[in-house]
């Protein structure tokens, strides 16, 4: 499938709320999803709003997550109810004259619709795959098979990239007028994700050198192309 060059806007979608941030075009959107590792996914239960925070990835026009076959959440949101998803990247603090003014600089992707279990087996592995090289790319090839008892006891979801939008700030502070003569300081704190220095499992085995793809991940960025 193409992925489309703009998002389904929606009176749910539409972003009304400082409309100037608002984002609907699809690359945008990839970009977003593509450089977070976490997402939240929202929905309801018995009358009662739940919002679940776990590991997302995407391929083509799709958004993936996966757990166990028992998670409450997983066996709602694949029974057709309606599903909210989000992923979100902080990217500055913003400090005004005036407290009224503090912001913070983001991008956040909010999507709708309905999510549906992967139950074919090729796709099933296939999905799972691309979670490894997501979190680590070429990881998934030294990797042993999934078993039966992990493939049964494993839950995959996916939402179409449809109906939803994006929100981006970025930039400094926007003060009144007249404040700009105070004796404040204002700017922007830089807030950004890093990766530390693998810490080797107590159990390697003697001599397993560490992997050359850890240096490829991405995270608050797009993965490398």
């Amino acid at each position: 499938m193409t992925a489309e060059t703009e998002m389904r806007i929606t009176e749910k979608s539409r972003i009304k709320r400082a409309p100037t941030r608002a984002v609907y075009d699809r690359a945008t959107v990839d970009a977003i999803l593509d450089a977070g590792l976490l997402c939240h996914v929202g929905y309801v239960i018995d009358g009662a709003p739940y919002v679940t925070a776990t590991c997302h990835w995407r391929k083509g026009d799709r958004v993936y997550w996966h757990g166990s076959a028992a998670s409450r959440m997983l066996r709602t949101v694949t029974s057709g109810v309606p599903v909210c998803f989000t992923v979100s990247h902080l990217d500055g603090i913003v400090l005004a004259r005036s407290g009224f003014h503090h912001s913070v600089n983001y991008r956040g992707v909010t999507l709708f619709g309905e999510a549906v279990k992967i139950e074919d087996e090729g796709e099933k592995l296939a999905a799972l795959k691309d979670l490894s090289d997501r979190l680590t790319p070429g990881r998934g090839e030294e990797l042993r098979p999934v078993n039966d008892q992990e493939m049964k006891g494993t839950t995959i979801c996916a939402l179409e990239i449809d109906e939803g939008s994006a929100k981006v700030r970025a930039g400094g502070p926007v003060d009144d007028d007249e404040d700009y003569d105070l004796d404040v300081w204002a700017g922007v704190v830089p807030v950004t994700t890093t990766l530390g220095a693998p810490i080797p499992d107590p159990r390697l085995k003697p001599g397993i050198a560490e992997p050359a793809y850890l240096r490829e991940i991405s995270i608050g960025q797009a993965p490398k192309a």
